[in-house]
C-alpha cells in the first residue's frame, strides 16, 4: 500500500547531527513538512504511523487505473480550465504512448517507458521537436495528477528531450505579399466568400492567428482608438464560447488605412452578423447547427470550412510554392524585430509566455540583415575596386 507519509532526516547546520521531519500532502494536495524535533527513529516512527493513520481517515486512495481510463480521468479534471486545443493534444500523446507500452497501470509508468516513447516517436519519423512536444503534453498529464495526489511523483519527470536545432522561420517577402494579396480575387466569386485580402491584412499588421481573427467581434475593434482586442468569447445568442490563454489577451494597434478597410467592409455587411471575418452564409449555418446542437467548443476553434484547402489556391495562384497562413504572424512578428521594436514589447503584442519564443523569430530577421549587409558592402566596396584588388601585383 502506498505511503502517504514519508520520514525523512535533515541534518544541522554543522552537519554533526540531524532530526527527523516528516513529508506529505494534505487535503488540498500541497505538500507539508513538519519538523519532529529529535533524532529518536522509534519515536519518529510512531509519529509517522500516527499521521498515516490521520490521513488514511479523511483521504481515498487512489484507485488502480489503466491509462485509457487514467487519461479520461484527468480530461473530465480539467476540461474548462485548459483549452481544447491542450486536451486534445494531451489526448494524442497519450494514445501514442499507449500504443508504445500498453494500456498499463498509471501508477506502473516508469522513467524507461518514456525514453522508450522518445525512441518510439523518432523511429516512427518525428521530429525532434514534435517528440519533445508530446513528451511534454505527457508530463503535464502525470504532474498534474501529481499535484492531485494520486502520485508521488512524476514518472517522466526526469526523461530529457530529444535535442533539435532551431528550425527556419518562414516568413513572406513584401513582393510575395503583394501578389499573394491580388491572388485573393481569384476566390471573391464562391458561394461563400472569405474577406481574404482584409484578413491578410490584418494578420500581417498584427500578428494576430487564424484562431483569433476568425473569432473576431466588430465589438472587438475601437474605430476611435484604432485597435483590435483579442479577447475570449462567452456563449450567448450569438456568439460562442471560445477560450484563450492569459497572455492571448491582449489589445493591438490598427493602422489609418485598416481601419478605412474594416469600416468599408462594416458598411457592406448586412446588420446583425457579429463577427468581422465569417460570410454571413455561413454564420446563418453555424447558428443553425447551434441550434440543432451539433456545435462544440472545438467548432468554434476554427469556424470556416476548408480555410487550409481555399489558402492553398490562393498560394498557387500567387505562385508561390511553400507558406501556411502562420507564415503572415511570423511575418509581422519579424518586421516588428527588424525595425526596431524591443523583445519583451513584440513578446506582450504576439502574446507569447516566453522570451524564447520570441527570440527565435531573430533568425528570420537575421537573414534579412545578412542580405542588407551584402548589399552595404558591395555599395561601399563597389566591383571595380574588387576586380582591381585582385589584378594589382603584390607588393615589394
Amino acid at each position: 500500500m502506498r505511503k502517504l507519509v514519508r520520514l525523512r532526516t535533515r541534518p544541522s547546520r554543522d552537519g554533526e547531527t540531524f532530526k527527523y521531519f516528516l513529508d506529505y500532502k494534505d487535503e488540498n494536495g500541497k505538500r507539508r513538512q513538519i519538523s519532529l524535533g529529535h533524532a529518536n527513529w522509534r519515536k519518529a516512527k510512531m509519529q509517522r504511523d500516527q499521521k498515516e493513520r490521520e490521513l488514511r481517515m479523511d483521504v481515498s486512495i487512489p484507485e488502480s487505473m489503466r491509462l485509457s481510463r487514467f487519461l479520461k480521468d484527468s480530461l473530465a479534471r480539467t476540461k474548462g480550465q485548459v483549452r481544447e486545443n491542450t486536451l486534445r493534444e494531451h489526448t494524442f500523446a497519450m494514445e501514442h504512448l499507449i500504443k508504445v507500452i500498453g494500456n498499463i497501470d498509471y501508477l506502473k509508468v516508469t522513467h524507461s517507458h518514456g525514453e522508450c516513447f522518445i525512441q518510439a516517436c523518432l523511429d516512427k519519423g518525428n521530429s525532434p521537436a514534435t517528440a519533445a512536444k508530446k513528451l511534454r503534453h505527457l508530463k503535464r498529464l502525470f504532474q498534474l495528477a501529481v499535484n492531485r495526489g494520486q502520485m508521488d511523483e512524476n514518472p517522466l519527470k526526469h526523461v530529457k528531450e530529444p535535442k533539435s536545432s532551431m528550425q527556419e522561420v518562414h516568413v513572406y517577402t513584401s513582393d510575395e505579399c503583394a501578389r499573394i494579396l491580388r491572388a485573393t480575387k481569384y476566390l471573391e466569386n464562391r458561394a461563400i466568400p472569405v474577406p481574404w485580402d482584409l484578413l491578410i491584412v490584418v494578420s500581417l499588421a498584427t500578428a494576430m492567428r487564424r484562431g483569433e481573427l476568425l473569432n473576431t467581434t466588430w465589438s472587438d475593434i475601437d474605430f476611435d482608438a484604432k485597435t483590435i482586442k483579442v479577447a475570449p468569447k462567452r456563449e450567448t445568442d450569438k456568439t460562442w464560447e471560445w477560450n484563450i490563454k492569459d497572455t492571448d489577451r491582449r489589445i493591438l494597434p490598427l493602422t489609418d488605412e485598416i481601419i478605412h478597410l474594416l469600416a468599408e467592409h462594416q458598411g457592406e455587411q448586412p446588420s446583425g452578423y457579429p463577427y468581422v471575418f465569417i460570410p454571413p452564409k455561413r454564420y446563418d449555418r453555424i447558428q443553425k447547427r447551434r441550434a440543432e446542437g451539433k456545435w462544440t467548443i472545438r467548432d468554434g476553434l476554427y469556424p470556416l470550412n476548408n480555410f487550409d484547402k481555399q489558402f492553398g489556391l490562393i498560394l498557387e495562384r500567387a505562385g508561390i510554392d511553400e507558406g501556411e497562413f502562420h507564415d503572415f504572424r511570423r511575418t509581422c512578428i519579424s518586421n516588428w524585430l527588424e525595425n526596431g521594436m524591443k523583445e519583451y514589447e513584440v513578446m506582450k503584442l504576439a502574446g507569447h509566455a516566453s522570451f524564447a519564443t520570441t527570440h527565435k523569430f531573430y533568425l528570420a530577421v537575421s537573414k534579412r540583415l545578412v542580405s542588407r549587409a551584402r548589399d552595404a558592402s558591395k555599395q561601399a566596396l563597389g566591383a571595380d575596386f574588387v576586380a582591381h584588388l585582385l589584378r594589382a601585383p603584390l607588393s615589394a
